[in-house]
Parts: C-alpha cells; structure tokens; sequence
C-alpha cells in the first residue's frame, strides 16, 4: 500500500447518486399501464443531493448542496491505469437487528459505497468538441490553457446496504435503497452534465424536466448481464429501479470479491465475482442495456436519446484526469457516500411508499417529533432537511422510522462516533479492500493514493472556497459546534495483504494516517470560466495536504 506524492484531501466533490423525479409519484399512477412500465425517472435538480457540481448555481441557479463523499483516489502515469483494474473486497457486516434504537447499521452511515472512474460522453460538458477518444490521455486537456475539453461522464459502480427501506423506493427517495433484509446488491451509474459553460447555456427546458439536466443512468449488476429494462433517464421505468432476487447478484455480508472495471468492445464493463457464494454478475454500459447520450439541444424541446456505448475516458490515472465539471477531481476512486440518515422519533410519519404525498413533496418528520437518538435529540428541523421520512413499518428488517434527505445540519448518524470501531455488538464492520491493480492481468501496482472529501463544497454558507476562510476539517453543525464525529480511512493487514477500511479507530489498524488530518488544506482547480469563452482559476473545492 504506497502514498506517494501526498495529496491528500476532503473537499468538494462529485456526490453520488440518491435522487428523485421532477414529477411527482401520482403522475406516474395512471391506470392506462402497468405500474412497472411507467416511465420513472431520477432527477438531479428537484433531489438537490446528485453528484455535486464545481458551480451549481451556473446550472441551476442557486447553489445546492449534494451528499458528502469522503473518497481514496489512486493515481498513476502506466497506461492502462485508467481504464482496467481490480479490487479485492471483503463485504462488511451489521450487528444484530434487536433493539435498534440502540446500534448504527450501515444504511444509516453511508446510502451507498462505490468505486468510480471518469467515461466519454460527446454530448456532455463542456460542449466543446465532437470527439472523444476512448481510453486516451489525448483527452486530458487543462481548463486553463483551453475549455476545448472532450464531454465527460463518470462511473460509479454502488454497493447498497440492506435492511431498511427496500428499492425502488430510493429511485425517489435518497438513501432507501436495500435490495433485501439482509444481502448487499449493486448497480452501475452513469452521470453526465447538459452544460456549455462558455455560451452559458443548459439543455433546453422540456428536455430537463424529461430526463435533467444532469442526467442519471442506472442498471442492477445482473447475474446475465442484461438491464431489467433501459437504463437511460428517457426510456426508464419503474422495472430500472426494482431488483429482482432472481436476476440480480446478491451478497452476503463477509463475502470476498474481486470487483472489476474494464473496457469491451460494447462499452465499459463491470463485473462482480462472489469468490464465498461462486456467482457473478456483470453490467455493461452498452446500447443493448439501454444506454444513452442526450443529444445537447439548449434551444426548442427536443428530447434525442442516442444509443451509446460509454467507454473509460482516458489511459492513465493522474492528477490531470479529472471529471472537470464534478467538484471532486477524481477519476479512478472508491468514496462512502454518507449525510443523509436522520432518526424521526414520535408519532408514525404518514408516508406513501415512495416518502413523498400526494402532489410528490417529500414527506417530513412531522413538527412535535424528534431527530437524532438518545441525549442528542433535539426538535425536529422539519422541510428542506429532515424530508423523505418512513416509519419504521416499512423496512425489510432494521425496524427504525427515519428521513433520507441531505443533513446539511451534520448532525445525522453519519456525523456520530457509531462508525466501525471493533464493536461489532453495537457498530456495523467497515468494508475492506485492497488497493486495485491494473493491466492486462492485473498485475501492476498504483503508486499514489490521495484521499479527499467534499466538505468546503457543502460548507458553502460559512466557507470561502478561494481563501480557505471559514472551511473546516470537521464540519460545523446547525448548532454552530463541529460535528461530533468524523470517519476516516485507515489501514489493516487483511485479505491476505494490506487492505483499507473506513470509520473510526478499528482495531488492528496499521495506519490512520493522522486521522481527520488526512483530509489536509485547501487545493486550488481550475474550471472553464462560464463567460468569455476563457478558462479562469476557479474558487478552490478540494482539500489537499502536502
């Protein structure tokens, strides 16, 4: 395990997935078809918690804030690093699902883990050229010399906790995504951006409330390989969002992986091996599971899908292999996707089966209830933080009533000293991997790491993301005191070799690597200014140290 060339960061990044429709439910329930072949879709805007953007407010308006993401980045200059690799992983596990008021589980830490990398999209930011070069560091061009930058997607391949509230749910609802009562499942997610930033133009508006303007592609691993129905936000349906135990790889917490990306000739491939159960699973980012890119129209109504075939962006993974309009700077990363559980303590929360009513506003913790647990409960903060709330009635088994939406107020469970520390009795087990390989047999070794979050970006009300004034290592709370808590990655011998782990002080870590002083100082990048057809040194949104 080597951290050469320390960049070590937390700051503002590309958030994950966890998203809902512009539309609400009811307009998807009339009876003409059946439910599971209505069109559904995932939409950035009115979710507010997508992959964050370096600048939301030139695409939307207003800033937003998306999830936190706390992510190990690995780097090297050998071909061949940026666009096949390897990861060993061993799942982690819960504590039991007695008492549960009592323990943390993993749904309530992190909606989702995943591991990433940057994709090709010629009809994506920044809307510059018409080509893109598949697995080709050609594509690496500094937003400071030229915002002549081939269209970028990015990958993220989830992993989601079970246990509460079951799919499709969270095709609405952030974070209410388990597959089963008890066994992990996973998906591939692609997202791009409808953005020219040097005309200052977005895709057109009946475009966006069809399928955003950050666009969301999904599809389960399956265990053939073939999407449940079509994965792009357009031809999208309920049946996308719905796993099915039949189809879809399922694993059990403790099971070994071997978790790969690489490239074929139908598009970017991931594949999951269960090396405990012997099943596997595949998704590929092709045309024939359904995915697409929008053809970038910022004026009339059109609505082009076009069948794509997405393949790795660049060769390499270096620190100019960036996502240039996602706030993190990554490309080839694992990230815990945490911020978003938050208890709602009192009366049953009245809750249709996807947390929003009837007119698709989120439902709330309903004034008079509590949020958080134990001598942290406080009143709830009721609309635009304690939403998409469920009663306990409705989890597959960890029976708590609780909200999914962005805990701007850091004071959730994934801000709490309930992380993975050795107490299995009360704490859930940190996911394990190995640093990945790469090459042709996997055989070559990543000679970097850097680790970053995004909390500069999502502290955008009290941080000055050019000075670094007012950002914090630890974020500060609603109550203007820091966080209670929080996680870090660390080191252990296991999996046969070194391996890392994410949460708190585990036992039989190796290295903790200074803890939250991991996450380091302010780093500068530069993004395509969104005038004058120039490039400018954009406000800082990631933390770096050394």
């Amino acid at each position: 395990m080597m951290i050469g060339s320390k960049r070590l960061a937390a700051a503002g990044a590309l958030a994950a997935i966890s998203v809902l429709p512009l539309a609400p439910w009811s307009a998807f329930a009339a009876p003409s078809s059946p439910i599971s072949s209505r069109h559904i879709h995932i939409d950035c805007e009115y979710s507010r918690v997508c992959p964050d953007l370096a600048n939301p407010g030139d695409v939307y308006g207003a800033e937003y804030v998306g999830h936190d993401e706390p992510s190990l980045l690995f780097y090297s200059n050998v071909p061949g690093s940026g666009n096949q690799m390897r990861y060993d992983v061993t799942v982690p596990s819960d504590p039991p699902a007695t008492n549960p008021l009592s323990r943390s589980y993993h749904f309530e830490l992190n909606g989702a883990m995943w591991f990433g990398m940057a994709l090709c999209d010629t009809q994506s930011y920044p809307e510059r050229v018409s080509t893109c070069t598949p697995d080709s560091d050609t594509n690496i061009v500094d937003p400071a010399v030229s915002p002549n930058h081939p269209g970028t997607a990015f990958l993220e391949l989830q992993l989601y906790p079970p246990g509460w509230v079951p799919w499709p749910t969270w095709a609405v609802a952030v974070g209410a995504s388990a597959c089963d009562p008890v066994k992990w499942c996973a998906a591939m997610n692609v997202f791009s951006l409808l953005e020219d930033p040097v005309k200052g133009t977005v895709q057109n508006a009946t475009c966006a409330a069809k399928v955003g303007i950050e666009t969301f592609e999904f599809a389960f691993v399956t265990k053939n390989g073939v999407a449940h129905a079509p994965a792009n936000p357009l031809d999208s349906t309920l049946a996308t969002y719905t796993p099915d135990s039949a189809r879809d790889l399922f694993m059990s917490s403790g099971d070994r992986l071997q978790v790969s990306i690489h490239d074929t000739p139908e598009g970017v491939q991931t594949q999951i091996n269960d090396l405990t159960s012997g099943e596997s699973g595949s998704m590929t980012a092709s045309p024939a599971n359904g995915f697409a890119q929008f053809k970038y129209a910022p004026t009339g109504n059109s609505c082009k899908a076009i069948p794509y075939a997405f393949h790795p962006m660049y060769s390499t993974s270096s620190e100019q292999t960036r996502v240039i309009w996602a706030a993190h700077s990554y490309n080839i990363a694992f990230s815990d996707e945490i911020g978003h559980f938050q208890f709602c303590n009192g009366v049953a929360v009245p809750a249709t089966p996807f947390g929003v009513d009837s007119a698709g506003n989120p439902i709330a913790c309903p004034a008079g209830n509590t949020e958080g647990s134990g001598k942290n409960q406080e009143p709830t903060e009721g609309a635009g933080e304690d939403d998409f709330c469920f009663p306990a009635s409705e989890a597959l088994r960890i029976k708590v009533q609780g909200c999914t939406d962005t805990n701007t107020g850091f004071d959730g469970l994934s801000y709490q000293p309930v992380w993975p520390d050795g107490n299995t009795g009360l704490h859930p087990t940190s996911v394990l991997f190995a640093s990945p390989r790469f090459g042709g047999s996997y055989a070559q070794s990543y000679d970097r790491a850097a680790f970053e979050a995004d909390l500069p970006r999502i502290e955008f009300s009290t941080c000055d993301r050019s000075t670094g004034a007012g950002c914090t290592l630890i974020p500060t709370t609603d109550d203007n005191v820091p966080a209670a808590f929080y996680p870090y990655f660390s080191t252990t011998k296991a999996i046969g070799t070194c391996s890392w782990q994410f949460g708190g002080a585990i036992p039989g870590s190796t290295n903790d690597f200074s803890r939250n002083n991991q996450y380091g100082s302010l780093l500068l990048l530069t993004y395509i200014s969104p005038s004058a057809g120039t490039a400018q040194r954009s406000s800082a949104i990631t933390i770096s140290a050394g």
